[in-house]
């Protein structure tokens, strides 16, 4: 049985056209929604995902009705191929059921992969070439001396390290990092007030 899936991005459009396509693909039932495709929370595709069984097909107008990014998209076909479950994407010609659909969607996967891995590289030889002038890598520091001996002074006060960490602006897992037994013991002697 071949399943649809429509989506509009907005309120003031309608997905009459995707929905007309559908029919003549042959969908005996679409699911609709109107949504932003970067939202993961996206119920009638769910919905849609949960309705498909071994040997049925999902149906969308575009591969863009499906995923925003080419991994989710990918992961989407892959889990649907794990299951038994056909993909056909109309405009973009694409049918997982024959070998040229699967080769397309192959060298899409492949060059998705591709370009994470030229990312990563950029991203790698950025970081070496910042670290040989000497420029510091990786997140900013929080935590500044002045804010260590800010929280060690509140800890002496037996405070707990929530309010301690609130009262410097930091979370309390970075207290924790830099000051992991003075804490503690400020945790303890507030329990034992109590």
């Amino acid at each position: 049985m071949k399943i649809g899936y429509a989506r509009v991005s907005t309120i003031d459009r309608t997905p009459a056209r995707q929905h007309d396509a559908l029919k003549l693909a042959g969908c005996k039932r679409i699911f609709e929604e109107t949504t932003s495709g970067a939202r993961g929370d996206r119920p009638q595709l769910k919905a849609a995902l949960s309705h498909l069984r071994k040997g049925d097909t999902l149906v969308v107008w575009k591969l863009d009705r499906l995923a925003r990014s080419l991994g989710q998209l990918i992961r989407t076909i892959n889990d649907l191929d794990r299951r038994g479950i056909g993909f056909i994407a109309l405009t973009n010609q694409i049918d997982t059921a024959t070998a040229q659909g699967r080769l397309t969607f192959h060298l899409i996967g492949a060059l998705a992969e591709f370009e994470r891995a030229i990312i990563s590289e950029r991203a790698k030889t950025s970081m070496k070439a910042a670290k040989a002038r000497g420029a510091k890598t990786g997140r900013p520091t929080t935590m500044t001396i002045d804010k260590i001996k800010m929280a060690k002074k509140l800890a002496q006060r037996d405070l707990t390290p929530t309010v301690i960490a609130r009262r410097i602006g930091l979370s309390v897992s970075t207290l924790y990092r830099y000051l992991p037994g003075m804490l503690t013991r400020a945790a303890l002697a507030q329990k034992r007030k109590r």
